[in-house]
């Protein structure tokens, strides 16, 4: 052998060395990463699992010192920025991780490590992977509901949530989940390369199978024959006994002679009197049935309506609360000068107000005494006072004194028909004047739902929301004429405002499936948009400048042309009429939200900000 023969076998042996080293490095690498992970993919997937609203995170802060998150810090930051970007589908990505890497290790180590990448393949996967993470996020956002505090932003996170506002914006709710849907098939099939078709021919073949298998052994098992002969012979048993009890029963059959009579029994006749027609009234011509229905727009209600009498409402009962003279008000305000002495704080009252249910007593502190020091002493002196509660009313609006508001040991009940007749509602020039109740002096309480615009009541069960809620809708029957003021009314329980179905203040009967208030809504914000483009188109900016200006131009003689039609190309434009208020109540306002919360979170909103203008108002109690 000569000396180049050597070098040459000695250099390809180094090379095969070289190459098996570097294989068996690129082996173990692949194994570390798969490793590395795995233990990443577990790592997040119990950050995820152990998430605490609590615990810090990148969308809020938290004082509390321990964290429940079985990742410590790191995991609740990790966790709290995935959630709020995917919702629930960042519980996909661990796994999703997890099978990526054993993908690549599996096909590197079958194919070999000289195998090179296939970047399109790569890519592929990669694309499918986003368009599963983003639908995903769009389908749980638009479909699940969250409670509060459970995850930092909707089910589907701030991902979701976008992706399913602009869908429902443009395909609506069947449309998004048909379309989405699609896209998430699609992405599934990018990144794992599965077949749908296949999988739908291989489902068939099992089902088909499955039968054929079943049907083989039904037919073949003997436990099946007996158990079916047992069954046919009880059922020829069951006949025979029931054979001799219907033996007497005649049977016509085709061939039987029908030749012969059929014999009838006699009926008795009965004496009929024909009756008088001599003193009937002619009848009243009715109205045809097929009347033409009025174009839409047009109000359902008669021009004729009028607003109710206060007759109809019951007459307040004599008040049950005692009456409380000067001598008694002047020891308990004795009293409360007494108990404020003994916790060290000097006052002297100067006035008293009894009210229906509550008496504010007025007083004047001494020199160099704070308030807070009266606030830090209510459970104090509710407790040497023998009262419930104690309230103090730290700034009077034009006086230098302070407030301590007690209970009085007997509510006297106040009457809807005693504020509704007060000199405070008669001299409300607004159609929108809501009677509240009283003030803790008793004088009536009437304000103008126009300058809230909103109103939002909020209490406990049984704390009087349904109550207020009907005080202030029957002082809004009672001051405006269905011409001013139209309504909404939702009402889930299907009990509270049940009773008001067919007034003539009504748009649309008395809601109670959510989803009808879904639509209701969505068409008071299409209302809200129509008002401020003939608004914009008058050049007045809210709704009484609007009316105001229509009723000038028919006084006139020349009523204003619908601007919105005017230029459609209609021959015909309809004349502007006056456009009365509407307001929108909802009970249980909470319930709806459970169940149509993802659509109406805007249209409340919408509404919220900008239906002031437009004459558009929202009642809600909860």
């Amino acid at each position: 052998m000569t000396k180049k023969a050597k070098r040459k076998k000695a250099s390809s042996s180094q090379e095969a060395s070289l190459e098996g080293g570097s294989s068996l490095f690129i082996f173990r690498l692949k194994e570390g990463l798969l490793l590395l992970s795995i233990t990443l993919s577990i790592f997040l997937w119990l950050s995820l699992i152990s998430y605490h609203y609590s615990d810090p995170g990148w969308t809020h802060s938290s004082a509390v010192a321990s964290v429940a998150n079985s990742g410590g810090r790191a995991g609740a930051w990790l966790a709290d920025i995935m959630l709020f970007f995917l919702g629930y589908m960042a519980y996909v990505l661990p796994v999703i991780l997890c099978y990526s890497t054993w993908l690549l290790y599996y096909h590197r180590h079958r194919s070999g490590a000289s195998t090179p990448f296939r970047y399109p393949l790569i890519l592929m996967k990669v694309t499918g992977f986003l368009i599963i993470i983003a639908s995903g996020a769009s389908l749980i956002a638009m479909y699940w509901s969250l409670p509060p505090f459970s995850l930092p932003h909707t089910s589907g996170g701030v991902l979701g949530a976008s992706l399913a506002y602009y869908s429902l914006t443009l395909f609506n709710y069947i449309g998004s989940t048909i379309i989405l849907s699609a896209i998430f098939f699609v992405g599934v099939t990018l990144f794992s390369g599965l077949s749908w078709f296949l999988l739908l021919e291989k489902l068939g073949v099992w089902v088909w199978k499955s039968s054929t298998w079943l049907k083989y052994h039904l037919t073949h098992w003997h436990w099946w024959q007996s158990f079916r002969e047992q069954i046919i012979e009880y059922y020829h048993s069951a006949l025979e006994k029931l054979q001799p009890a219907v033996a007497h029963l005649r049977v016509w059959s085709r061939d039987s002679s029908l030749d012969q009579p059929i014999e009838s029994d006699t009926v008795k006749q009965c004496s009929v009197r024909e009756p008088s027609v001599s003193k009937l009234e002619p009848a009243l011509p009715q109205e045809s049935s097929k009347a033409v229905r009025p174009a839409s727009g047009v109000p359902r209600y008669k021009k004729s309506a009028a607003i109710p009498k206060l007759s109809l409402l019951d007459k307040p009962a004599k008040s049950k609360r005692a009456e409380y003279n000067t001598q008694y008000l002047e020891a308990r305000s004795k009293e409360v000068e007494q108990r404020l002495a003994d916790f060290g704080v000097l006052v002297k009252v100067v006035s008293v107000y009894p009210g229906p249910v509550v008496t504010r007593y007025e007083m004047t502190l001494a020199a160099g005494t704070k308030v807070s020091k009266i606030s830090a002493l209510v459970k104090d002196l509710a407790r040497s006072l023998s009262v419930v509660s104690v309230r103090i009313v730290e700034v009077i609006p034009g006086k230098s004194v302070i407030g301590l508001e007690l209970p009085n040991d007997r509510r006297e009940d106040v009457a809807l028909h005693d504020v509704l007749a007060s000199q405070q509602y008669e001299n409300a020039r607004s159609p929108l004047s809501l009677a509240l109740g009283k003030d803790i002096a008793g004088h009536p309480v009437v304000v103008d739902l126009a300058k809230m615009p909103h109103l939002l009541v909020a209490g406990t069960t049984g704390s009087g929301k349904s109550v207020s809620l009907n005080a202030m809708l029957l002082s809004l029957l009672y001051k405006a004429s269905p011409e001013q003021l139209r309504m909404i009314l939702i009402d889930p329980k299907m009990l509270e405002l049940a009773v008001y179905d067919g007034i003539p203040h009504l748009l649309t009967p008395v809601v109670t499936d959510m989803k009808d208030a879904a639509v209701a809504l969505r068409w008071c914000v299409m209302e809200m948009e129509r008002r401020y483009r003939l608004m914009a188109s008058l050049g007045v900016r809210n709704i009484a400048g609007y009316n105001a200006k229509v009723k000038q131009a028919r006084k006139r003689g020349a009523p204003l042309l619908d601007p919105l039609l005017k230029d459609s190309g209609v021959d015909a434009a309809p004349e502007l009429e006056e456009l009365p208020q509407i307001v929108v109540i909802a009970d249980e306002f909470a319930d709806m939200m459970v169940v149509v919360g993802k659509k109406v979170e805007t249209l409340i909103a919408r509404l919220a900000q900008k239906a002031r203008a437009a004459g558009v108002h929202l009642i809600f109690a909860t």
